[in-house]
């Protein structure tokens, strides 16, 4: 197998226009095991697809199309579509491997939730007497505790009077005082 589209390096990519196939020599260390089978798990609707180990820390891929024997042109768009899914694929395992915990802890919320609220018995059982958690934000600290004056009075308790139990008469709607009537 040679290389005969243009454009293509002849050490990584390999072609057989007679055949319609293709071959190419991955590096695992640029694209993980993951990556190459989520992108080669794309083509398996299209492409009879070959994962082979020519060597340590290589993997190649061989594609032949399912319908017909493409030409040259045909052959390098799937290269190039294989190399950009490949590259997506990288990436995402990339980004899951980063977010593992993250995905986890969420996974197993979700799954605490599914299992839906605890029964009576082991609410019965359950020791209300540990310390609370720590909160530096003061995210929990209840309204009176928040508002509380520093004398020991309500925030609420010195509070202007209202409108209501003023002695003025209210004005009306038409801004004379008293009743319109």
């Amino acid at each position: 197998m040679t290389s005969p589209i243009a454009g293509l390096p002849t050490d990584v990519v390999q072609a057989d226009l007679g055949a319609g196939t293709v071959a190419f020599t991955i590096d695992t260390a640029t694209y993980p095991l993951e990556a190459v089978y989520g992108a080669s798990y794309i083509f398996i609707d299209r492409c009879f697809v070959l994962l082979d180990r020519p060597a340590d820390g290589k993997i190649r891929v061989s594609l032949a199309p399912k319908k017909g024997v493409p030409d040259a042109d045909a052959l390098r768009s799937i290269v190039g579509e294989f190399g950009n899914e490949l590259l997506g694929c990288a990436w995402r395992a990339q980004i899951t491997q980063q977010n593992r915990a993250v995905i986890e802890a969420l996974t197993t919320q979700a799954l605490a939730g599914a299992m839906g609220p605890p029964s009576l018995d082991e609410l019965a059982s359950f020791d209300f007497t540990e310390e609370s958690f720590e909160d530096p934000l003061g995210i929990a600290t209840s309204w009176e505790d928040k508002y509380k004056k520093k004398d020991g009075k309500d925030a609420t308790a010195t509070a202007a009077p209202s409108a209501a139990t003023s002695s003025q008469p209210a004005e009306s709607p038409t801004g004379g005082k008293g009743d319109a009537a």
